[in-house]
């Protein structure tokens, strides 16, 4: 008997389960993610943007930030891709109509969007790879195209038509005229217009077009999804890291040979041998390399330490002041039970701790005088060490830049 397929799209406010879902995260997940889109209506009811249009220009003009600008002929269907750190004087000069600003990681920069993440912490934290923002001219576009990840579209100002193909291989082949990777085939299955706090989810490979209807602002909350390639080529890199120049091929099972230019199945075999005593067999050891490489951020932004780090006494002295360290917005982190306690990474480094304080300090996006007195000694001597990279930096009560706790925070 087969099942009823689950609705591509429902509303949010009239759903019994509260929240940007419209149902319990278990449900999305089985029948929904990367299996099936969704349109979630009012999956933010009243979502007033963090941000506004000009702030997201701005930001667009700021070294280090990675934005783009995306145009449209619509007469000749050409398209003009354009790469930031954009001139302030250029955003007053372009059209009324047809163009789309993108900026990267602007979760990284905003604070205030960086507060819509936690909305999605029935997902992996570190899954997530940041909440890119487009804001689109009426008429604005990136064309037809696919993405390799799951992503959430949610509408925070004007409306977008969404339109997707979600039937079963769809034509994938790209254009070849342009730069981006846009689809030479786009049959939509369903077609929507998004207004603020709509939600659209899409797993990997549906293929996808926006067009702003108006003026509009869109959040992409984009997963990190590393290709296979991309696994293998840090994973080998770590090996050879580790590697131990003793280890050797070897043939002490040699036997006089039959043809001397021939590699026959006993030297492949011994091939296989060779690399197999590189396999990262220990979980421990595959473990450690993986939290170190999700934890990097594939971006350029970095925390950088400081050149001369306060005594650790004083620090302490500042937390029982009042005094909060906040975790730099470019150190991702993520723990992992371990043969012994528990490992903590952090931006690419990995420690070891007891398993209470790698959760603590993997959640704590900030960490005042309580939170560090209920560390054990190792996880102050992790938080203090952190400090001392660059992953946190202290403030006191009325500096200028003092945010708010992190109530997420254990």
């Amino acid at each position: 008997m087969s099942r009823t397929p689950p609705p591509i799209e429902i509303d949010a406010s009239r759903a019994a389960a509260r929240g940007p879902l419209g149902m319990p995260p278990a449900r999305f997940l089985r029948d929904y993610w990367q299996k099936r889109p969704l349109l979630i209506r009012n999956a933010f009811p009243g979502l007033v943007s963090p941000i506004a249009p000009e702030d997201l220009a701005g930001l667009a003009c700021e070294d280090g930030v990675l934005a783009r600008i995306v145009e449209h002929d619509r007469r000749h269907d050409r398209w003009r891709l354009r790469h930031g750190p954009f001139e302030e004087s250029l955003f007053p000069g372009l059209p009324d109509r047809d163009w789309t600003l993108l900026v990267q990681d602007v979760d990284k920069w905003d604070a205030d969007v960086a507060a819509l993440l936690p909305h999605f912490d029935f997902l992996p934290r570190w899954r997530i790879d940041d909440i890119m923002v487009s804001f689109a001219a009426t008429g604005g576009s990136v064309g037809a195209h696919i993405d390799q990840y799951d992503v959430f579209l949610l509408q925070t100002h004007g409306h977008r038509r969404w339109a997707i193909d979600a039937r079963p291989g769809p034509p994938l082949d790209f254009r070849p005229d342009v730069e981006l990777k846009l689809l030479q085939r786009f049959d939509p299955s369903h077609e929507w217009v998004l207004a603020p706090g709509d939600m659209l989810y899409l797993p990997p490979g549906v293929p996808h077009h926006g067009v702003a209807e108006d003026p509009c602002l869109t959040f992409s909350v984009g997963m990190r999804a590393p290709s296979s390639a991309e696994l293998l080529g840090d994973w080998v890199d770590a090996m050879i890291a580790e590697a131990d120049e003793a280890e050797r091929y070897r043939d002490p099972d040699l036997a006089p040979a039959r043809d001397p230019y021939e590699i026959d199945a006993a030297a492949m075999g011994r091939v296989v041998e060779a690399l197999n005593r590189l396999r990262m067999n220990d979980p421990d050891r595959l473990g450690d390399w993986f939290g170190r490489f999700i934890t990097l951020y594939r971006a350029s932004g970095e925390a950088v330490p400081d050149e001369a780090p306060r005594p650790r006494a004083e620090v302490e002295r500042d937390l029982e002041a009042g005094g909060v360290l906040y975790r730099h917005p470019w150190t991702r982190t993520a723990w992992r039970r371990a043969r012994k306690g528990a490992r903590l990474y952090a931006a690419g480094q990995d420690i070891a701790l007891p398993v209470r304080d790698a959760q603590a300090l993997a959640a704590a996006t900030a960490i005042d005088g309580e939170r560090y007195a209920r560390l054990s000694p190792a996880g102050r001597d992790a938080a203090i060490a952190l400090l001392e990279g660059g992953h946190y930096r202290l403030l006191m009560p009325g500096d200028d830049d003092a945010g708010d706790e992190d109530e997420t925070a254990p």
